[in-house]
């Protein structure tokens, strides 16, 4: 998992590698593959969990795309308040919540598509004096944070979940073949 909140040893991200100026593209570009994951393999499997503790493809996409929407509105958050303290988003429990297994592919892909364009378009605009306020984000637990560092965990969650459909993806595809 994450031995520190700047590298991932699970997905090799590293925070420091990534020029908040590429962050944008970095977001539209791994929000479209995800959305074109969506679509690479039997249309029924994007619904299947490999196991009850790991998310389905179309649970992972919907997941990116709620954390986008999260992250944009925390991002817009700390550019007029003082050192906001964000509440957790709940991820486990959206899942089951949001009904994240009975969306449509299409729906989630348009959506995801879009969202990463928002949320790529207000990172576009920070300045540098706006990516040092600096915010609590409780993941993985309470810390002061700069926008910079929340941009960056952005990325990190898109390229993330990239990883983890491709293992589910994976995963599926060798169980058919024994089946």
């Amino acid at each position: 998992m994450l031995s520190s909140m700047d590298h991932c040893d699970e997905c090799g991200f590293d925070y420091d590698g990534l020029a908040v100026a590429d962050a944008p593209s970095a977001l539209r570009v791994g929000a479209e593959r995800l959305a074109e994951d969506l679509f690479s393999g039997d249309d029924s499997s994007i619904h299947t969990r490999p196991d009850p503790k790991t998310w389905s493809v179309i649970e992972y996409t919907c997941h990116v795309r709620d954390v986008l929407l999260v992250q944009r509105e925390r991002i817009l958050l700390a550019l007029v308040e003082d050192a906001p303290r964000f509440v957790p988003m709940y991820r486990e429990e959206r899942v089951t919540t949001a009904g994240y297994d009975r969306e449509s592919a299409t729906e989630v892909a348009q959506e995801l598509t879009v969202v990463a364009n928002l949320v790529a378009k207000v990172v576009a605009l920070l300045e540098d004096r706006q990516l040092a306020r600096t915010c609590v984000f409780h993941f993985p637990e309470p810390r002061v944070r700069d926008l910079a560092w929340v941009v960056r965990h952005t990325v990190h969650e898109v390229v993330h979940h990239e990883m983890d459909v491709r293992r589910v993806r994976t995963h599926l595809m060798d169980a058919d073949v024994w089946t």
